[in-house]
């Protein structure tokens, strides 16, 4: 486990607009209470409340990944609009006590989803 410093920054902070997430012409999650991930020289991360998620249209997948400062990410595959986009999210169920503020949240890939700050 690392923790976020000078050289590797890692900031959490709530985002005041609503965030809506589609896949394939559906809505997935709608939030006003996306929390906003900076980390190093990353883009910044929405992580939504998984309460604000239609858990419904998603499925856990067997994938997993380690992240040295955030902890042990599990992954779930959207069901959505007849197709299926494989590994689209991620969520660290059990973060490391620094990152404790994402437990309980869903991030998800722009590049398999439409992420909308309204």
């Amino acid at each position: 486990m690392k923790l976020p410093g000078p050289d590797h920054p890692i900031t959490i902070t709530a985002n005041p607009k609503t965030i809506r997430i589609t896949a394939n012409g559906v809505v997935i999650a709608e939030t006003a209470h996306a929390l906003s991930l900076k980390e190093a020289g990353y883009p910044v991360v929405q992580y939504i409340p998984r309460v604000d998620v239609d858990m419904e249209l998603l499925s856990r997948t067997g994938r997993t990944t380690h992240c040295p400062y955030k902890g042990d990410a599990s992954y779930f595959t959207i069901n959505a609009g007849g197709k299926t986009l494989d590994n689209s999210i991620w969520t660290y169920e059990t973060p490391f006590p620094a990152m404790t503020q994402i437990a309980g949240h869903l991030a998800f890939y722009p590049s398999k989803v439409t992420i909308e700050e309204m």
